[in-house]
C-alpha cells in the first residue's frame, strides 16, 4: 500500500453525490482497514488485498465557495484552494502532542465560531456555529444605544466576559452624536451584555463537544480546549470557558511558527487562521515539488562509474584509474598573503 492507493480512495469519496448546492471541501481519513484488520492509522508500507477507510467529509455551500472565489479574484489574487477555517487555525496554534492527546480548538471569529476536535493526531469532529464577535458587538450596540463603531471599540478596550471583575463605579464616557451630551456606560453593564452572549456561544460549542462524546474514555480530550481567533482576546474568556466546561483551557497564539522578529500584531490569535493558511500553502507547494522531482537514477547495469576499477591486461587484475595528484588547498589567509606579496613586489 502506498500514497497513490490512499489518494485513489479519497478520490472515490470525492465522487459521492451531494445534496443540491453542496460541495465537498475536505475528505479527511480517520482510520483504515486492511483485509479486515481495523483501526490502522498508517497503512502505507503494509501488504494487503483490500483497503477500506472511515472518512470525515467536510461539505460547504457552493454559493459561499463561489463568493469567496470572487472576493479573492477581485483583490487581484488567484484562489489556490479552500481550507476549513479551524483546520488552518489548528496548524498554526496546536502542537502535535495536543492533537495526539485530544484537544478541542475553538476559533472565535467575527461571523462564526468554529470547532475542531483532534484525537490520536486525527481530526475527529468539526462544527461551525453561526455566532461570533460581530453578534457581541451588535448586542452592545443595541443594549447601550450607541453606534456600531463605538460598540466595537468598547468591546475591544473595556470588554470582559466576567461581570464580577468590574466594580459598580467603573464608568466609561462615550462622545455623543453631533451636539448631544456624552453617554456614560458602566463597565459592569457592558460585561453583563457580553457575558450573556458569550455564555450562549460557549454552551453551543460545548454541546458539540458532548455530541462528539468526549466523556468516553477513548474519546477523552486530555489537552482540553484551545481558544483562538479575534474573539479569544476578550478579557476573562479563558476563565469563563473553564468554568462552563470544566476543561483546561489556554489561548492559542500562532507565534510558534513565525520568525522571532515578527510584528507583535501578527502573533495575535486574530491572525491564527491566516498563518495556518500560509503554512498549508507552503506544505502543498513542497509536496508538489517532491512529487514532480524526478527520481535520481543510479548507474545502469554494465556501466562503469569513476569508482569502479579498470581491468588490467594480465590476468584480469584490477587497478585504480590514473588520477591527477590533488593540489593542496590554500586557505583564504594564504590567498590574501600571496596577493599582498605580489602587490609589494610590484611596488618595488
Amino acid at each position: 500500500i502506498d500514497v497513490a492507493d490512499i489518494d485513489n480512495l479519497c478520490n472515490q469519496v470525492h465522487k459521492l453525490v451531494m445534496l443540491p448546492g453542496e460541495e465537498i471541501i475536505h475528505v479527511l481519513p480517520q482510520d483504515f482497514k486492511v483485509d479486515g484488520q481495523a483501526e490502522i492509522k498508517e497503512p502505507i508500507g503494509m501488504y494487503g488485498g483490500r483497503l477500506e477507510a472511515n472518512f470525515h467529509v467536510v461539505v460547504g455551500q457552493v454559493a459561499s465557495i463561489k463568493n469567496i472565489g470572487r472576493c479573492v479574484k477581485s483583490a487581484g489574487l488567484e484562489l489556490s484552494g479552500i481550507t476549513l477555517e479551524p483546520l488552518a487555525s489548528a496548524n498554526a496554534v496546536l502542537s502535535q502532542e495536543e492533537k495526539e492527546a485530544g484537544v478541542a480548538l475553538i476559533d472565535i471569529g467575527g461571523g462564526t465560531t468554529d470547532l475542531a476536535i483532534f484525537k490520536d493526531g486525527i481530526i475527529r469532529h468539526t462544527a461551525v456555529i453561526p455566532f461570533g464577535g460581530n453578534v457581541i458587538t451588535e448586542d452592545i450596540k443595541e443594549g447601550c444605544s450607541i453606534i456600531e463603531k463605538q460598540a466595537e471599540l468598547l468591546k475591544i478596550k473595556f470588554g470582559s466576559a466576567w461581570p464580577g471583575e468590574n466594580k459598580d463605579n467603573e464608568i466609561v464616557s462615550i462622545p455623543g452624536l453631533r451636539g448631544r451630551d456624552p453617554k456614560e456606560i458602566t463597565l459592569k453593564n457592558l460585561s453583563k451584555i457580553i457575558h450573556a452572549r458569550v455564555v450562549e456561544i460557549i454552551e453551543q460549542v460545548y454541546l458539540e463537544i458532548k455530541n462528539y462524546g468526549h466523556e468516553e474514555q477513548k474519546k477523552k480530550l486530555i489537552a482540553g480546549i484551545v481558544l483562538t481567533g479575534g474573539g479569544a482576546q476578550l478579557q476573562h474568556l479563558k476563565q469563563l470557558v473553564e468554568y462552563i466546561t470544566g476543561m483546561d483551557t489556554r489561548i492559542g497564539y500562532p507565534n510558534e511558527h513565525l520568525a522571532g522578529d515578527s510584528d507583535s500584531e501578527t502573533t495575535s490569535p486574530l491572525y491564527a487562521t491566516a498563518v495556518g493558511l500560509v503554512m498549508n500553502s507552503l506544505e502543498s507547494k513542497a509536496r508538489a515539488i517532491r512529487i514532480a522531482k524526478p527520481e535520481e537514477k543510479g548507474p545502469q547495469e554494465g556501466e562503469q562509474t569513476p569508482d569502479d576499477g579498470a581491468s588490467g591486461n594480465d590476468g584480469g587484475e584490477t587497478g585504480n584509474l590514473p588520477t591527477k595528484p590533488d593540489k593542496p588547498r590554500s586557505s583564504i589567509f594564504d590567498t590574501w598573503a600571496e596577493k599582498f606579496k605580489q602587490f609589494l613586489d610590484n611596488a618595488e
